[in-house]
């Protein structure tokens, strides 16, 4: 296919499960494709199962033997002559190397290139290419660090406290502040083992430990000709142990002139290595409103409806026109609601968030002007144990972010799930706590919150 031609698709294969199978799924029967849903035994009964055109079983529970398994996503597109695949989030979103297979068995992939996945999917190389694109980043070694003599010589430079993080790393594996440098050397030794055992790469590099951030993303969306444009922020600062539990835009700690500054380093992020997807670049604010490139998602995000429901845009399609050839509009969207996401887990908020999977027996999901539910859950539906525990995401929309947390106040309290532990009457109490509804947290607010 050359530069400048177009495609159409006529069937999608969609390689992940539950909520996002089921949103892509919709947007696909929106424009008129044909999808292929594909299933572990423990998703035999999940609803992208039921409601995407053909499915196919591709292997056991464990997601080694399923949804990662390359071999097997390939052999169900053949089989379905599907000529697109969609990876969702999670997964194989971000493997460059599943993105190359598909690419030389003449399948698109719905995101960016290898190499463009390549490039952001290493945090030292991602760094690099963001120094000379001229982003801001947070001070740091600029690379591996090879022992611990050097670890407290850029220590020294850089100042206290500092942050050990593991180049592969994801989900707080491999991290480590450090605030004096008596305790780096212990720091230094775990944060090798820790990211040699989650991700087989002991890989670590350092960076100045900002205090009190704000984790503020920026959607973008970049074509093939060239383009980028961004679609605003989302504040994603509510987190436990690096995730996040809550989203939300535009954030109550932005201002015109900051979310103008981000957003131009956010499209500049994408020139830098012409990206071609839709995508987040993510950043951390100070105080000071001084912001630093963290790193790249080249994937959709879970948080994105967020986007959608503010920005009246829809971005699943937007991923699938850029797979297909066709240009984006190059406009930068500004936020004309303001949303609030909060993630259902099947978790016990009373008992340290413990995972729980099992039988729902009584569902009642909310409704009335203003909520949006993406779910892929129903009364009698069983939970694996084997995947992530989020459920459900809820996501209330209105003009105001008063309106909005009342919006959501309102639609918890009508929120039933039982036969498992879930974690709104988490966000019950968070959406009525003084401080949050003042816009007055950071990503440490939960190490403080009282949840009783």
């Amino acid at each position: 296919m050359t530069k400048d031609s177009k495609r159409t698709f006529n069937k999608i294969l969609i390689a992940n499960r539950g909520e996002i199978a089921l949103r892509v799924i919709r947007t696909c029967k929106e424009m008129g494709i044909k999808t292929v849903a594909v299933y572990s035994t423990a998703d035999k009964d999940s609803l992208h199962v039921k409601f995407a055109d053909e499915a196919v079983c591709i292997g056991k529970p464990a997601s080694t033997d399923s949804y990662l398994n390359i071999p097997h996503l390939m052999a169900a597109m053949e089989i379905t002559n599907a000529d697109a695949v969609h990876p969702g989030y999670g997964f194989l979103a971000e493997n460059a190397r599943f993105a190359e297979i598909c690419g030389e068995s003449g399948v698109k992939f719905i995101g960016p290139t290898p190499d463009q996945i390549r490039s952001m999917g290493d945090k030292i190389t991602a760094k690099e290419t963001m120094i000379k694109a001229g982003v801001p980043v947070v001070p740091g070694s600029g690379g591996l660090l090879n022992t611990v003599e050097e670890a407290k010589e850029i220590a020294k430079e850089i100042g206290y406290p500092v942050i050990l993080k593991a180049t592969a790393g994801g989900g707080g594996k491999g991290m480590r502040v450090v605030w004096v440098e008596a305790e780096l050397e212990k720091a230094y030794d775990n944060a090798r083992s820790e990211a040699l055992a989650s991700f087989k790469n002991d890989g670590v590099y350092m960076e100045k430990f900002v205090e009190e951030p704000r984790h503020i993303e920026i959607q973008i969306a970049g074509d093939r000709y060239g383009k980028v444009c961004h679609m605003s922020e989302r504040d994603c600062s509510i987190q436990r142990r690096h995730q996040k539990l809550v989203e939300e835009s535009p954030s109550p700690f932005m201002t015109d002139e900051l979310r103008e500054r981000m957003g131009a380093a956010a499209v500049k992020a994408a020139q830098a290595i012409n990206y071609e997807s839709v995508g987040t670049i993510e950043f951390l604010v100070d105080k000071n409103r001084n912001f630093y490139f963290m790193e790249m998602n080249t994937r959709i995000q879970v948080e994105h409806c967020v986007t959608e429901e503010v920005t009246n845009f829809d971005l699943i399609k937007e991923q699938i026109k850029i797979a297909a050839g066709e240009p984006i509009s190059g406009k930068h969207y500004h936020p004309k609601m303001h949303a609030i996401e909060c993630r259902i887990n099947a978790e016990d908020p009373f008992n340290d968030f413990r995972p729980s999977p099992g039988k729902i027996t009584v569902l009642h999901q909310p409704g009335g002007h203003g909520i949006r539910i993406d779910s892929h859950i129903y009364a009698g539906y069983v939970i694996p144990p084997y995947y992530d525990s989020m459920i459900a995401k809820i996501i209330a929309v209105a003009r105001t972010r008063k309106e909005a947390i009342d919006t959501m106040s309102r639609a918890l309290s009508e929120y039933v799930i039982e036969g498992v532990k879930t974690t709104i009457p988490f966000h019950q109490q968070l959406m009525k706590n003084e401080d949050f509804i003042k816009g007055n947290f950071t990503t440490k607010f939960l190490e403080t919150f009282k949840f009783k």
